[in-house]
């Protein structure tokens, strides 16, 4: 052992492991979470909190939409612009998902240890990266989703009522989309240094 810590023999060395030390603090019980499953984390925060924004943005503008759509019959086909604005909250959750799940690689065996070095260090950090990407693209595609379906709910309503308001709150609604562009940018740029080592030093 090295003080507290159980020692494991991996790839002819003796790392010192923060595995087994939940009982001693939370700090060293989530330092010892292996850095696969925070990047699978970060790819499921990817998508699903893209997914729930797309979700909750069509929920708020389709009921507008329909509801209005029983006094005035013409907005139902120009209003499903909000529609697809709301949609594409989901398929960028669904890119920055795939190009993340592409940077993942395999380990054969892995132990987090007290000091990483060389493939390990890149391994924890190749893990924490995912894990904020996914944290970045998920939340900004969640409120960017709210932000689409609340301004497409306010468009089919004001199209209802004065037809002229439609392109003034279309410029508005395209601005509230961009919010999740913004997200996937800089989740691309985050991402990029998250890179799982392909042959492992010392193994």
């Amino acid at each position: 052992q090295v003080g507290s810590l159980p020692v494991l023999v991996y790839g002819g060395s003796s790392v010192a492991m923060a595995t087994y030390c939940s009982d001693e603090s939370w700090s060293c019980a989530f330092s010892s979470i292996p850095p696969f499953m925070f990047a699978g984390l970060g790819v499921a925060l990817a998508l699903g909190l893209s997914v729930i924004g797309a979700a909750w943005g069509i929920f708020l503008t389709g009921s507008s939409i329909m509801g209005a759509a029983i006094k005035a019959p013409r907005i139902r086909s120009k209003n499903l612009v909000s529609i697809i604005f709301c949609e594409a909250v989901a398929i960028y959750g669904v890119i920055m998902a795939i190009i993340m799940a592409n940077k993942m690689q395999g380990s054969e065996e892995f132990a987090v240890p007290a000091v990483p070095k060389d493939w390990q260090a890149q391994v924890v950090t190749a893990g924490y990266c995912l894990f904020a990407v996914g944290l970045s693209v998920g939340f900004s595609n969640l409120f960017c989703g709210v932000c689409v379906g609340i301004t497409g709910s306010g468009c089919a309503l004001a199209d209802a009522q004065k037809p002229d308001m439609f392109v003034k709150m279309l410029v508005i609604e395209i601005f509230g989309s961009a919010l999740g562009l913004f997200g996937v940018i800089v989740g691309i740029i985050q991402a990029n240094a998250g890179q799982f080592p392909e042959h492992k030093l010392g193994a």
